[in-house]
C-alpha cells in the first residue's frame, strides 16, 4: 500500500522573483505532519493580492522568499494524516484555515492544528477555501477603526474580496458605509447595505454628497492604494481612524493604522467568520475557480483588480 512517504503531492512553485510566468506546478514529496500538525488534502485554496507582491519581490524587505518558494495561505480540505500528539482532529475531518508557510496552493499541505477550524457541511468548499485572508483581514480592518453605530465609514475597493466582507461587517455594526467602487458595482454594494460612491473624478464631491453631513466621515478603510490614505487625511479623518491593508509606507508616513490578517488570525475570529458565512449572515461571493494547473490564469484575472469576490484554486 502506498504511504505518505511514497505518494507525491503537487504544488505551485517559483524559483525567482517575477511576474506570473515564473509560476509552475510540480511534483513534490508528500508533506509530513510534525507534532501538533495534520496533513490536509486541499480541496480549495484562495489566491490573494499579497501573493503577487511576494512573488514579484515587492515585499522582499518584509517577507523575503527562499527559493524554490511555494505560495498560498487560504485553504480548506480534509485531514488525511495526524502528527504526534494531535487530538483536536481525526482523519476524514473537513477543515478550513491557513498556512503561514506559503504552501496552500498544492494538493496537500501540513498545517498546525491551531491554524484550522472545522468546516461545516453546509459551507461551500470554494467559500471555505477563500475565507481566511479576506475574512480575517476584513475583521481586523473593521476593528482598527472602532466603528460605532450611526457613524460614517468610507471603504475603498469596497466590492473586492476583502471589501465585500468589510462592508457587511460594518453594516452589521449599524454603520453608514460609503462604498467606493466602479459604477458597475453600485447595485451589488446597495444589496449589501452600503451607499455606492463611484471612484475617479469628483470623488471628493461624491463622498461629501453621500455623507450625512457635508464632508463628515468618521473613519476610512483603504483596501486599494496609498492615494486613498492621503485622501482620508485630506478629508480630515483622524489618523487613528484611517486604516489600510495595503499602503503600509503611506500609513507609516502619516501615522495611520495598517492592521490586517495577522492581527485577525485567531481561531476565535476564524470560527466567527465561518459561522457568519455558513448561516448566510455574510455573503462571500466567488468570482471564479481555476484548477491548480491554471494558477497563472487565476492570477491574470486577479491582477486586473476588478474582480467581485474571491478567486479560488481547486486542486
Amino acid at each position: 500500500m502506498a504511504t505518505t512517504d511514497t505518494v507525491r503531492a503537487r504544488a505551485v512553485r517559483f524559483d525567482r522573483y517575477g511576474d506570473r510566468d515564473v509560476l509552475y506546478v510540480t511534483d513534490i514529496p508528500m508533506p509530513q505532519p510534525g507534532p501538533g500538525e495534520v496533513l490536509v488534502e486541499v480541496r480549495a485554496a484562495g489566491i490573494n493580492p499579497g501573493e503577487i507582491n511576494i512573488r514579484t519581490g515587492a515585499l522582499h524587505d518584509l517577507f523575503p522568499a527562499t527559493f524554490p518558494s511555494g505560495e498560498g495561505s487560504d485553504l480548506a480540505g480534509v485531514v488525511t494524516a495526524l502528527g504526534e500528539g494531535v487530538t483536536e482532529f481525526e482523519i476524514g475531518d473537513a477543515v478550513l484555515g491557513y498556512s503561514w508557510r506559503r504552501s496552500s496552493h498544492a494538493t496537500h499541505t501540513a498545517v498546525p492544528v491551531d491554524q484550522l477550524v472545522r468546516k461545516p457541511d453546509a459551507l461551500d468548499w470554494a467559500v471555505a477555501g477563500g475565507l481566511y485572508v479576506a475574512g480575517c483581514t476584513a475583521w481586523a480592518a473593521v476593528d482598527a477603526v472602532d466603528p460605532q453605530p450611526g457613524q460614517t465609514v468610507a471603504v475603498s475597493a469596497a466590492a473586492g474580496g476583502v471589501g465585500t466582507i468589510v462592508v457587511q461587517l460594518l453594516v452589521r455594526r449599524g454603520v453608514r458605509v460609503l462604498g467606493i467602487a466602479s459604477p458597475a458595482n453600485a447595485e451589488w454594494l446597495t444589496e449589501l447595505g452600503a451607499i455606492p460612491v463611484a471612484y475617479g473624478e469628483n470623488l471628493v464631491e461624491h463622498l461629501a454628497a453621500a455623507a450625512p453631513e457635508p464632508g463628515k466621515i468618521d473613519a476610512f478603510i483603504d483596501l486599494f492604494a496609498p492615494e486613498y490614505v492621503r485622501l482620508a487625511a485630506d478629508l480630515g479623518v483622524p489618523v487613528d481612524r484611517i486604516e489600510t491593508t495595503i499602503s503600509f509606507a503611506e500609513a507609516a508616513r502619516i501615522g495611520a493604522k495598517s492592521e490586517g490578517s495577522t492581527e485577525g488570525s485567531t481561531p476565535e475570529i476564524l470560527t466567527a467568520l465561518t459561522e457568519l458565512a455558513t448561516d448566510g449572515s455574510i455573503r462571500i461571493p466567488i468570482a471564479a475557480t481555476y484548477p491548480l494547473e491554471e494558477v497563472r490564469e487565476a492570477f491574470a484575472e486577479l491582477e486586473q483588480r476588478h474582480t467581485r469576490g474571491k478567486i479560488v484554486l481547486i486542486p
